[in-house]
């Protein structure tokens, strides 16, 4: 028994099987109808054994068919989603199996997949980077943080190239709008300089952005950012212009002030900051701090502090021309009643009822008038004191004539000779008058 269950062991032919079985049939005794029917039934069990392997063949040469195809199309799509059929091996139709068909169609979907994942990673950076700039144009950059799905259809190279067209337009606007804002906010700091502004809080209330020194890139550059610096720029501009044209209106009355009341130099020089822009153009008023509120509040101070002193002073100013018009109606023998015309002075100044430079500009112009016939009289004068003098000489020289003494060596003798020699040459030229 060892040896034959050895023997069964060691062979797994069906003859040697089938041998096996009619040895231990004839040994048992088995009538030829139960090996019939049990031969019948081993032949059922080989039918059936094979019929489950061609089925299990079938099955699995669907399977792989399926797999096939779908391989196929999936190479097909890859290859026309990235639209590069040529830089990849795609195996060509031939009469092999199934399985060589699949491996020589693996490297390529395998290298397909690869260049997959890289197009797709480069249309995702490209097209963050639109959304972002766009995002930053709209004012909405930080609500675009979510993954942009990229469409699977379409990975080709020219789609490629028109979205990384689209970022350079893009990109180049970006920096468009950066240089404007650049450009307005150096606007906004000289404006704020010269006005005597806060800068940071004036440009922070655009957009918090703006007062970011740390970096340019961060900046905003939207729609609204632009527009609200344009409008903060044209108000800055206006506020300017109305500075400069109240700054030169108080300087123009302190300079009135000024002349009306002879303000010596010194005190002049003190508001040279508030003068020197009397005939400035706005664009010309650049410095720091020139058109600041509390230097324009500091010349509308010295402005009313002179107009109530102007009251006071005009009547000392007044006199003072009242005096000088005087001394030159003295100096040409013009009689005037000068107290009639102090009292006059005091009593216009006293009712209000004119203008100070008014009053200052007629009696300058009378100390004209009094110079011009003080000029045109002197001629006049000057003839009647040498006539004057000329006869002063000849009531000396008769009064000399009859000193019987005048020829004395005395002392002072030598000086009365000089001055007779004098008095006979004056006292010949006097008209009608010989000696």
């Amino acid at each position: 028994m060892a040896d034959a269950e050895n023997s069964l062991l060691g062979e797994t032919t069906c003859g040697s099987l089938l041998q096996k079985l009619q040895e231990i049939w004839d040994e048992v005794g088995e009538s030829d109808e139960e090996r019939d029917k049990m031969l019948l039934q081993i032949e059922q069990e080989c039918l059936d054994v094979y019929k489950r392997k061609v089925e299990q063949a079938a099955n699995s040469r669907a399977q792989l068919l399926q797999v096939l195809s779908d391989a196929k199309l999936e190479l097909s799509t890859l290859v026309s989603a990235l639209g590069d059929k040529s830089s990849v091996g795609i195996p060509e139709k031939g009469s092999e199996t199934i399985k060589e068909q699949l491996a020589a169609i693996a490297p390529a979907l395998e290298q397909l997949w690869k260049q997959k994942e890289e197009r797709v990673k480069e249309f995702s950076d490209v097209r963050s980077q639109i959304q972002k700039i766009c995002g930053e144009i709209a004012g909405n950059a930080s609500e675009q943080t979510g993954a942009l799905a990229v469409d699977d259809s379409d990975l080709s190279l020219k789609k490629l190239d028109e979205y990384q067209v689209k970022l350079k337009e893009l990109q180049k606007e970006k920096s468009d709008r950066l240089s404007k804002v650049l450009e307005y906010v150096s606007t906004v700091h000289d404006l704020c300089a010269v006005l005597g502004m806060d800068f940071f809080s004036t440009i922070t209330e655009v957009h918090p952005s703006l007062g970011d020194s740390t970096g340019v890139q961060s900046k905003s550059i939207s729609n609204d950012t632009l527009s609200r610096l344009a409008k903060t720029v044209s108000a800055l501009n206006e506020d300017k212009k109305q500075r400069l044209h109240k700054l030169q209106e108080l300087a123009t009355q302190l300079i009135d002030l000024w002349n009306l009341m002879d303000t010596p130099e010194e005190g002049r020089r003190l508001f040279n900051h508030v003068t020197c822009n009397t005939s400035a153009l706005v664009d010309k008023v650049t410095g720091p701090g020139a058109l600041a509120l509390d230097l324009i509040e500091q010349a509308e101070v010295e402005v009313d502090r002179l107009d109530k002193l102007k009251s006071s002073r005009m009547k000392e100013i007044a006199l003072k021309r009242q005096v000088e018009l005087e001394k030159i109606f003295a100096s040409v023998h013009i009689e005037i009643d000068p107290e009639a015309a102090r009292e006059k002075i005091m009593a216009l100044i006293d009712s209000g009822n004119v203008e100070p430079t008014e009053l200052l500009a007629d009696m300058d112009n009378q100390i004209m008038k009094a110079k011009e016939e003080a000029l045109s009289r002197k001629e006049i004068l000057d003839r009647v004191e040498k006539w004057m003098s000329a006869c002063e000489e000849e009531s000396w020289l008769e009064d000399y004539n009859r000193d019987e003494n005048r020829y004395n060596a005395s002392r002072g003798a030598h000086l009365n000779l000089k001055r007779a020699e004098k008095a006979r040459i004056l006292v010949n030229k006097i008209p009608g008058r010989t000696i």
